[in-house]
């Protein structure tokens, strides 16, 4: 697989390649940032990995980037995404459909279909950003800073994703739009390696 693929796969490659050397990090460096391992990140720049949630989320908090910048390529409007055609990413208990990234003078926001599989939770170490989900069916429990809420269709919450959180689908499925939104001065905030 070449990186410049329109896979989810080949656009990580680019994208981690170009944002570490940006930064001037090593495989190593950057491995002691995100806890993953070296094989495992050179493998995902050369685009043979397999990226899943929890990489593609701890690379974001390592690099201090939006997810998008890691997984998108830049494309001409109007833009239509077929949900059949997106590629889906993985984790314990969710698949990520990205969507779109929206850009503007204040924020950037990335778009989402996410589906917690059933009887499944799906836990995050906290990243970047601000978290929003608007479920759309089935109930959703989040577990945020010691408390858990329950949310049914037509419920949203909004919460600072740098604290650890995870979504748990206790009775069936449930399907929710995630937004992910990142203030211009925290998205691709300076790394000083340690």
């Amino acid at each position: 697989m070449h990186a410049s693929d329109g896979s989810i796969r080949g656009q990580l490659a680019a994208n981690l390649r170009r944002a570490r050397s940006g930064l001037g990090l090593s495989i190593s460096e950057l491995s002691r940032l995100s806890g993953i391992g070296k094989a495992t990140l050179s493998q995902l720049e050369s685009g043979a990995g397999n990226p899943t949630i929890e990489t593609v989320f701890s690379l974001s908090r390592a690099l201090r980037m939006p997810i998008s910048d890691l997984l998108d390529a830049s494309t001409a409007e109007p833009t239509v995404v077929r949900g059949a055609d997106v590629e889906v990413l993985r984790g314990a208990g969710v698949d990520l459909r990205p969507l779109s990234r929206l850009e503007t003078g204040e924020s950037i926001v990335e778009l989402y279909d996410q589906r917690v599989r059933a009887g499944r939770r799906q836990d995050s170490d906290g990243h970047v950003g601000i978290e929003h989900t608007s479920v759309q069916a089935g109930t959703l429990l989040v577990h945020l800073a010691g408390r858990t809420t329950r949310l049914e269709a037509g419920d949203y919450i909004r919460f600072d994703a740098t604290a650890p959180h995870s979504y748990e689908a206790p009775d069936g499925e449930v399907r929710s739009v995630l937004l992910l939104q990142y203030r211009p001065d925290r998205a691709g905030a300076t790394i000083t390696p340690h």
